[in-house]
Order: structure tokens, then sequence, then C-alpha cells
């Protein structure tokens, strides 16, 4: 009797090219932005999407404020055509990146997810930011309220 793991054949060595590049075009990860933004290599805006206060509290630094429900075509004037958004929210148990992600898309404009969110931000041990720009403690999580 076969393994849960093999009770499913894998996918072929082309097909997991196929579906693992894929997922690389729509995501990126929290080292990934951050070791980007230690080399100075900012080509893309990070948004953080959740509300207000919650990225009062603590945010990745560099990043832009731009709630879900405030992602307009207006808004979005003051943006190149051409920018790379990239965002977040609380974490894997919030789907307000997506609801985000799919209005950017929507209005024309490249986005990727920042897989994680905060959570995972916090997890590999990299710091906040708050709205005065001091570093906020490393444990706290605030809801998405997106």
């Amino acid at each position: 009797m076969p393994s849960l793991i093999t009770e499913y054949p894998a996918a072929s060595a082309e097909q997991a090219l196929t579906h693992f590049s894929q997922r690389l075009r729509f995501e990126t990860d929290c080292s990934d932005v951050y070791h980007s933004q230690q080399a100075g290599q900012v080509d893309y805006l990070l948004v953080d999407v959740r509300n207000d206060s919650a990225f009062a509290a603590g945010h990745v630094p560099g990043a832009i404020n731009l709630p879900t429900r405030t992602i307009t075509p207006e808004r979005l004037a003051a943006f190149p055509a051409d920018s790379l958004f990239v965002v977040y929210c609380a974490g894997p148990h919030c789907n307000g990146v997506h609801r985000a992600a799919a209005r950017l898309a929507g209005l024309g404009y490249s986005v990727k997810e920042m897989i994680g969110g905060i959570t995972g931000w916090l997890d590999e041990g990299l710091p906040l930011a708050r709205a005065d720009e001091q570093p906020a403690a490393t444990t706290t999580v605030t809801s998405c309220a997106c």
C-alpha cells in the first residue's frame, strides 16, 4: 500500500518545473524582500494592505500603506503604469492580500504577493517599523482588518 505521499503520483520533472516557475511569477517571500532591501535593489513598491491602525502599530520597513478598500484608479494614478506592487497582509490566515492583488491586477498593474505577510516577516526574525519609523517589537502581530 502506498504512503499518503505517493498515493497520488508525483508530477513529471517538466510539469514540476512549469508549476513552480509559475508560482514564482506570482509570489515572493519575506527573505527575498529583506535581502533586496539590504542590497538596495528595490525595483518594486512594497504595499501593506491592512488598515491604517494595523500599519501604524507595525509594518515591514519601506512599505507604504494602501488598504485594499482604497485601491482605486484615482489613488493609483500617482504610480507609473509599469509599477510592480508587492503586497502583503497579516499572514497566511488572511485573504486580504488576495483581494488587493486581484484589485491591482484588475486595474492593469503587475503584482506579487509577499507570502507569509507580517507573520512570515516576524517568523524570519525581522524587525517591524512603526508609523514614526522607529523599530517595533518583533513579537507583536496586529490583525488584518483589510
